[in-house]
């Protein structure tokens, strides 16, 4: 009997020797995050597509392009910055975005429409061509206004309406009859894109005056500065004033 009691002792000091080595369970990694979805690489209308996008003006402020489709055509994937684009004729287009996705827009012929930074395919799905001005805007801010310059929104509000504005831009529609003249006011850096032909006489504050003239369709960088404009012409003239911020 006693050396079945110490044969059960022995074995029972056997398993639980094994049991003890064992090797403890591993903690289970935690889940990898799924990686972020990797954006499209911007690319430049004017190189992947010159056919479609040309540039007029490049400064340190804005880029402006001249954008024209014929009736039906398409363009290939390409990106913009933050955009305001003024159309010069109706427009019905197709865009698509990076993944896929699709919207269409249909435009009056001098519409203004801000457009936040984007990459997309632009496909005209009129059957007539189209235009449009595109002031592309770039990273800083311009020279800081004098304290208390005229706004012409509130001293000529007959002349300058605002459409649109953010941190970025402030739109303008201007419009003057023949002869028409306003008081003196300030623009900060400006792009100026000419929906009818124009011809005005700008008085300076130091008394000087200066003629200018535009052709519709035209588009024009203006530096920051306050003048006093009146029409010269025979008849109405209108624009898009793209004040930068």
């Amino acid at each position: 009997m006693p050396g079945r009691l110490c044969s059960l002792i022995a074995l029972s000091a056997f398993l639980f020797s094994i049991s003890c080595a064992q090797p403890e369970p591993e903690e289970a990694e935690p889940a990898q995050a799924a990686p972020a979805p990797v954006e499209a690489a911007a690319v430049d209308p004017t190189v992947a597509d010159p056919d479609h996008y040309a540039v007029e003006l490049d400064n340190d402020r804005v880029r402006i392009l001249r954008i024209t489709y014929g009736p039906g055509e398409e363009s290939v994937m390409h990106s913009h910055p933050d955009s305001v684009a003024v159309f010069l004729t109706d427009a019905v287009a197709q865009m698509t975005t990076a993944d896929g996705s699709t919207e269409e827009l249909s435009v009056n012929a001098g519409q203004a429409l801000f457009a936040p930074a984007r990459t997309h395919v632009g496909k005209n799905l009129a059957d007539a061509p189209w235009e449009v001005v595109e002031v592309e805007l770039k990273p800083g801010a311009g020279p800081a206004a004098a304290a208390d310059v005229p706004d012409p929104t509130i001293v000529d509000a007959g002349h300058y309406t605002a459409e649109f504005e953010n941190d970025k831009v402030r739109i303008l529609r201007i419009a003057y009859g023949a002869g028409e003249e306003s008081v003196m006011h300030y623009h900060p850096d400006s792009v100026a894109v000419f929906l009818t032909d124009h011809l005005v006489q700008m008085s300076l504050p130091d008394g000087s005056k200066e003629e200018v003239s535009a052709s519709a369709r035209d588009a024009m960088f203006i530096p920051a500065g306050q003048h006093l404009p009146k029409n010269i012409s025979d008849g109405p003239w209108e624009l898009i004033l793209i004040e930068l911020k």
